[in-house]
């Protein structure tokens, strides 16, 4: 019970009131007077109430608690004001949204206080109206599985919010260890000038010492580079093999088995690239081909383009498979998030989208320099 008490909202931001939540509005508005048109042994008071009880769908996601007690209080004095015996309204059934954004939106005590005061309500109109046995337990079976639905969401966004964020911090770390080998290459370097200039030096001096400083500052920023990219791993297998550039995305190119075939056409200055951005630059396109490969249904045609000039470089990949379906079998994974987050830690973007005739299309902009 603590750990229900002190659950936090599922999204300190909930998702924005859209157009269809006017929408629902109007629809149940209109069905309440509808209703009552149509059924005059309704009290005028139980439909008013009704009709005004509608707009408090606007807030069930952003007020959820507060909302269901406004509307369940109120719809539990109704039947004391009337006198009761009247007939159960059909479209009061909107009121059911109530607790099930409670359960999907709400806090741990939101959801605790709020099942108490429906549970309240529930009591008030078994005592009240005197229902058969039958028909309190449907009642409660349904209160019940609005309940578990709005759960049973919560939770499955939760997971899913935790699997790309899991993408996310695995993308940093493979951007983690491709700026290690680069920056490690330059600085293993300083560290061996800096002992050949020790060794050679002819009298001792202010060079000397500013040497020394070199080594023992390239040395310690080794370890501790070292150190860092050990955690980011987490104890896993270490990828010893060297970071890929973009003269590699030739072996992205041919057929795999009967597979779409990899066509890689490169264009402008890359042999000055930036390791960085050129490691992003194959990153980014053999998870683009490994989609295509995987999802793309009927491609007989990938095709890798890379483009660089002055300031920026663009990376286009693009299939003929037919647009808007996947392969059978073929399940859609968290690639094109991680994508995403190493264009975005590089101060680049990455896109995908279907195109307009057929086929998918992947296009990344990052600038040359490689920082954000």
């Amino acid at each position: 019970m603590r750990s229900v008490w002190d659950e936090p909202r599922p999204s300190p931001s909930p998702p924005p009131r859209a157009w269809w939540d006017w929408a629902l509005v109007g629809v149940f508005a209109a069905a309440v007077v509808l209703e009552g048109v149509v059924r005059p042994d309704l009290p005028a008071l139980s439909v008013a109430v009704t009709v005004g009880l509608v707009p408090t769908l606007l807030w069930r996601r952003s007020r959820p608690l507060p909302v269901l007690v406004v509307a369940f209080g109120v719809s539990g004095v109704v039947p004391l004001v009337t006198g009761g015996g009247a007939a159960e309204m059909y479209t009061t059934g909107y009121l059911l949204l109530l607790p099930y954004a409670l359960f999907r939106w709400g806090s741990g005590r939101e959801v605790v206080a709020g099942s108490a005061v429906v549970l309240a309500k529930f009591g008030l109109s078994l005592a009240f109206d005197g229902p058969g046995l039958a028909d309190a337990v449907g009642g409660f079976a349904v209160l019940f599985s609005v309940g578990a639905l709005g759960t049973a969401l919560r939770y499955r966004a939760g997971a899913r919010a935790r699997e790309l964020d899991r993408v996310r911090l695995l993308e940093r770390e493979r951007l983690a260890r491709d700026l290690h080998d680069t920056v490690a290459h330059h600085v293993s370097a300083m560290a061996v000038r800096a002992q050949a200039g020790l060794a050679t030096a002819s009298r001792p001096g202010a060079a000397v010492d500013a040497l020394r400083v070199i080594e023992t500052e390239a040395s310690r920023t080794l370890t501790e580079m070292r150190a860092m990219v050990r955690a980011l791993r987490r104890g896993g297998p270490a990828d010893l093999a060297p970071s890929p550039r973009v003269g590699d995305l030739e072996r992205l190119a041919g057929r795999c088995g009967s597979g779409p075939a990899v066509e890689v056409h490169l264009d402008g200055p890359l042999d000055e690239l930036p390791p960085p951005v050129g490691t992003a630059v194959y990153r980014l396109a053999q998870e683009a081909v490994t989609n295509a490969r995987r999802h793309a249904r009927n491609a007989t045609r990938v095709e890798v383009r890379v483009t660089a000039d002055d300031r920026s470089v663009r990376l286009r990949v693009s299939d003929d498979g037919e647009t808007g379906s996947l392969r059978p079998g073929a399940a859609p994974g968290y690639g094109i998030v991680g994508m995403v987050e190493r264009a975005h830690l590089l101060g680049g973007t990455c896109e995908a989208a279907p195109d307009p005739g057929r086929g998918w299309t992947v296009t990344a902009v990052l600038p040359r320099s490689g920082a954000a």
